[in-house]
């Protein structure tokens, strides 16, 4: 999959995840996760998981498997540190969105006491999100996270001016639902008076990015930050009438991303 697929689609706006796309809380989430999940049974969500025959691949029945056995996750999956708290819900309740909304409330609460401990996730994050503005693109910034999280996080990277680069930032708490559905980014092309369309991206790093993106209509671009081979990809976004979601695009870091907005804003060639 490459950006190439829609040479025609610069983009005039990019929305941003944030959580494992432009920075680092892995920490944090992960405490607050291990937090919650031993309640499962205290909350009213263990008989609300789905059973393993529903999960979408082999490693999501594993997930599955072994959260129901231990209430809590495998520390290999701790350990590689490549699926949000997001992502984790979805394959845990499926489609139950009840009991996503209970686990994400849950997870707020937990989380109030660990929030804080953020860092970019690439060193030049802030002079990719510079290159873009010159080119006189308009920049987003959505997360799951509560307001009250997402302006401690902001501010918690230090006098660097990062609320500057953003046109518009929309967080969990400020719409009806959160991702996968579209409410967040329907909510940003709002705020910046842009229509749906592929001239409109959104960046992030997981399915239920991927997932949002095509529901609100707009260009899916998958941040590859965590390295996933091809196969995995494949794996993730089968392309299936129960998950049909695929990204547009993928990129393994900013560098690439910029690089491909360069190539379709200015037409350059290889």
């Amino acid at each position: 999959m490459s950006l190439l697929n829609f040479p025609h689609a610069a983009p005039r706006l990019i929305l941003f995840d944030w959580h494992a796309t432009l920075v680092d809380t892995h920490d944090a989430m992960y405490h607050a996760v291990d937090e919650i999940l031993p309640k499962l049974e205290e909350l009213g969500l263990f008989e609300r998981m789905i059973s393993i025959k529903q999960s979408r691949t082999l490693e999501d029945a594993k997930l599955v498997r072994y959260v129901r056995q231990y209430r809590q996750l495998h520390p290999k999956v701790r350990q590689a540190r490549k699926i949000s708290r997001t992502d984790i819900f979805e394959v845990l309740f499926g489609h139950d969105q009840e009991a996503k909304d209970k686990a994400h409330r849950a997870f707020d609460a937990a989380y109030r006491t660990h929030c804080g401990s953020v860092t970019p996730l690439e060193p030049d994050v802030l002079k990719t999100l510079g290159h873009l503005r010159e080119m006189e693109i308009r920049l987003g910034l959505l997360s799951n996270r509560n307001r009250e999280f997402m302006e401690q996080e902001i501010d918690a990277l230090g006098e660097s001016g990062w609320r500057e680069y953003f046109d518009t930032m929309v967080c969990g708490d400020d719409v009806r639902r959160r991702k996968p559905h579209p409410d967040q980014i329907q909510a940003a092309l709002s705020h910046v008076g842009e229509r749906a369309g592929l001239h409109c991206w959104y960046v992030g790093d997981s399915t239920t990015d991927i997932a949002a993106a095509c529901k609100a209509e707009v260009a899916a671009v998958f941040y590859n930050g965590a390295g996933w081979e091809q196969d995995w990809i494949d794996r993730i976004f089968p392309g299936t009438v129960s998950h049909p979601y695929r990204p547009h695009a993928v990129v393994a870091n900013l560098h690439e991303l910029l690089h491909q907005v360069r190539r379709l804003k200015y037409a350059v060639s290889e």
